[in-house]
């Protein structure tokens, strides 16, 4: 395996909760009539937006969610705000999540989209394991990651992906379903990123 921008550092704080997809969309709301990301966070957080019992726990979360938005276009974000299709607002956090943590974006890729394409559907535990251990081959970050933190990040990776509808519960990999509208934006602002999604080319056509 080739190494990717190699030595630059990997964001590894996913590891707090999931796909957040409800409060991502009461945050996007937030923001659309703020216009400040910093804002929204702040205004978020007295609202209660997150319902984790720990206040360092809710912080952290709505830091996370509000970064990962910030990394969709205006568009993006705008048709995650006013469409009704789950599916649609599964893949826009998907994406969402794959921009913001650069390992989860070459673990879809180079794992998730690789098994898809060769007709391996499933996607074993241990694909992270191994995935993890090769990327900390070139990255020393990862290699100081410790056994109980992988293992809870592999947690929250699998857990991201059944809520983005990107594995099943069984931990069978499935082909996105993106609607018309929403791969027309794709195409349009960020064609290269259909690579996150199995089952999808460059160009979006279903695979």
């Amino acid at each position: 395996m080739q190494p990717s921008k190699l030595g630059e550092p990997y964001k590894m704080s996913f590891v707090t909760g999931g796909l957040f997809i409800n409060e991502s969309l009461e945050i996007s709301d937030i923001y659309f009539s703020l216009g400040d990301w910093p804002l929204t966070r702040k205004v978020a957080l007295e609202k209660g937006v997150t319902s984790l019992p720990k206040a360092a726990s809710r912080i952290r979360a709505l830091r996370e969610i509000v970064s990962r938005l910030s990394k969709l276009t205006n568009a993006e974000l705008q048709f995650f705000s006013q469409t009704r299709e789950r599916a649609n607002q599964q893949a826009l956090l998907w994406l969402a999540v794959c921009r913001e943590y650069r390992f989860i974006g070459e673990f879809a890729t180079e794992v998730v989209r690789e098994r898809f394409a060769s007709f391996k559907t499933d996607l074993p535990l241990e694909s992270f394991d191994s995935y993890l251990a090769s990327k900390a081959e070139w990255n020393e970050g990862l290699a100081k990651i410790r056994p109980a933190t992988s293992a809870k990040l592999r947690q929250v990776l699998f857990r991201i992906m059944r809520e983005a509808d990107i594995i099943s519960q069984k931990n069978e990999i499935r082909a996105t379903r993106i609607s018309a509208p929403l791969l027309a934006i794709l195409n349009e602002h960020s064609a290269s990123d259909l690579e996150f999604f199995p089952g999808f080319n460059f160009d979006g056509a279903r695979a």
